[in-house]
């Protein structure tokens, strides 16, 4: 699994580019205020070596500002189109399921960014990104399909796509 880098593009539907949005206002704006009333409520309380609120409060806003960077960043790259459709086609936001050759076994992961998964938590699947090698090797291709690539120790795989349906 491959996490996007700081300068590719972030394809999100018209609804995923609005929750980030929304989530980076509520950071900014109530999110902030509470956090800077909590540490100026703690400097109050006098000694800051000691004071438990105030060494939180401060890891909480750090914890804040980290994830308003984020979402700023990821705002910053997304590329706004529709959900892809269901036509079994391999593109970024499906939900891909594989078989590798001389396999049993069939693996089922998330082909886009693990930055829009974390938004929905109750999901626990794994992601590649189109980018990968494995995600390269079957974009564009359908069900039935089968693609080949190169694992990062040198052997070469191949897989067969069983199904790909939109996230």
């Amino acid at each position: 699994m491959t996490q996007p880098t700081g300068s590719e593009t972030l394809w999100v539907t018209q609804e995923a580019y609005e929750r980030l949005q929304h989530e980076l206002a509520h950071l900014k704006g109530e999110v902030r205020t509470d956090i800077t009333a909590k540490i100026a409520a703690a400097r109050d309380e006098g000694d800051l070596k000691e004071n438990g609120g105030y060494h939180a409060a401060r890891e909480e806003q750090g914890k804040t500002e980290a994830r308003i960077r984020q979402l700023e960043d990821m705002l910053r790259r997304a590329e706004v189109g529709e959900a892809p459709a269901d036509d079994g086609l391999v593109e970024a936001g499906m939900i891909v399921t594989i078989r590798f050759e001389g396999d049993t076994d069939t693996e089922q992961f998330l082909l886009g960014s693990r930055e829009l998964l974390s938004m929905d938590s109750s999901v626990e699947i794994d992601i590649y990104s189109p980018t990968s090698p494995l995600g390269a090797a079957i974009l564009g291709k359908t069900r039935g399909d089968h693609a080949s690539y190169e694992a990062p120790n040198g052997k070469t795989l191949t897989v067969e796509i069983l199904d790909a349906k939109p996230y």
